[in-house]
């Protein structure tokens, strides 16, 4: 059963696959062998998108916008859920 939650997040992550073929299911960006991963590391870095973009040539920057909305959201949801009652 697909929740709103569920449905957002298939709507949403064009932009990301996993694939136990390609390195092992870790999530890298559609079409490329790049790991998701890799965009983290080089903003938590201090380094911008447009490093990660000329160090990984593959990648389009609508994919990496989406994978930052993608995570800003969930992590909202994480937040939200967590000052949630229970």
């Amino acid at each position: 059963m697909r929740t709103p939650f569920s449905t957002f997040t298939h709507m949403r992550m064009s932009a990301i696959h996993s694939d136990p073929e390609i390195l092992g299911g870790t999530p890298v960006f559609r079409g490329t062998r790049v790991p998701i991963k890799n965009l983290f590391d080089y903003l938590e870095t201090g380094e911008t998108i447009d490093e990660f973009l000329a160090d990984f040539q593959g990648v389009k920057r609508e994919q990496v916008i989406e994978v930052l909305e993608l995570s800003e959201s969930l992590a909202a949801k994480t937040v939200l859920n967590e000052d949630t009652p229970r």
